[in-house]
């Protein structure tokens, strides 16, 4: 974005550019859905930006409450955010490994509205990077959510950030991450990056590969400079805009020498999957959420 200090070199960045010019291609075989009433649309900004102020107000309320208990509300808030956004979910696929057991949840990564996408079907600590934190709703309810903040221009602090996640998986606790390290606009990906796999293997944590896809997928594709007020318009101005959330195989960590295969498992389980897949599995349906502020969320 305008003014934003250029990333370290180390950072993982991808190609894609924003909104129409990167992700709405025919190849993709998605047809346009055309545009909602610009009445709708404001009725649907107004009612996703009131359901995610709501959780924040709510949730000093749902703290003291067992983990199960809190994941169920964070199930029903986020579903009932997606709705008032205006966006679809069907989820598909195998249930997730080890119910209530330590879960590492990886998902390939498009858009912010990734986040709320994987908190309504697998909730659980997120990952994401410091600066979330400061960016309006999106980073008290980030804050109230437990994320687990990291500096991605300081190398030193992600050994850190590994130990602690380990820790939450150790201790039962599910952790969210999207390892590619930014977005990607749904027809180019990026490499998992290693590191988060070091906690699963560390704690005796499964693998959960998650494949996100939307359609039409450049009305929720957040890539390079997109600005985020842009974004939110083309979500609540698209008509039938469909998020899919497809759970794969698990993986058993302890299957693997080392991180490295690990990723790359799991990078392979999230590839192979069609983009194309019929969302024929339905278990549940609602619509969409709230905002970021940056192409890339999470730490590599």
């Amino acid at each position: 974005m305008s003014g934003t200090p250029a990333p370290a070199p180390w950072l993982p960045t991808a190609p894609c550019t924003p909104g129409d010019r990167c992700a709405a291609h025919p190849a993709d075989g998605t047809a346009p859905q055309g545009r909602a009433p610009v009445a709708l649309a404001v009725l649907r900004l107004a009612a996703g930006l009131g359901t995610a102020l709501l959780g924040i107000l709510l949730a000093p309320a749902a703290a003291p409450l067992p983990a199960d208990a809190r994941h169920a509300l964070v199930r029903l808030w986020v579903r009932a955010v997606l709705r008032a956004f205006g966006v679809r979910v069907r989820v598909s696929g195998p249930p997730a490994a080890r119910p209530g057991g330590p879960l590492l949840v990886v998902a390939n990564h498009i858009s912010w509205l990734d986040v709320p996408l994987v908190a309504a079907v697998l909730p659980g600590r997120m990952v994401a990077k410091r600066e979330v934190r400061g960016w309006p709703v999106l980073g008290t309810l980030a804050a109230l959510g437990g994320t687990l903040f990291i500096d991605r221009n300081r190398l030193r602090s992600l050994p850190g950030t590994v130990r602690t996640m380990a820790g939450v998986l150790a201790g039962g606790g599910r952790v969210v991450v999207f390892p590619e390290g930014s977005t990607w606009c749904g027809r180019a990906a990026g490499r998992f990056r290693p590191a988060a796999f070091q906690a699963a293997l560390d704690a005796g944590a499964d693998v959960q590969p998650v494949r996100l896809d939307y359609r039409p997928t450049h009305a929720a594709a957040y890539v390079g400079d997109d600005p985020l007020g842009a974004s939110l318009w083309r979500i609540v101005s698209t008509r039938r805009l469909t998020a899919g959330v497809r759970l794969l195989d698990p993986l058993p960590g302890g299957r693997y020498p080392n991180r490295r295969t690990l990723a790359a498992a799991a990078q392979r389980a999230v590839a192979s999957d069609s983009a194309n897949l019929p969302f024929s599995s339905v278990h549940h349906r609602a619509s969409s959420s709230p905002a970021a502020a940056s192409s890339s969320l999470t730490p590599s």
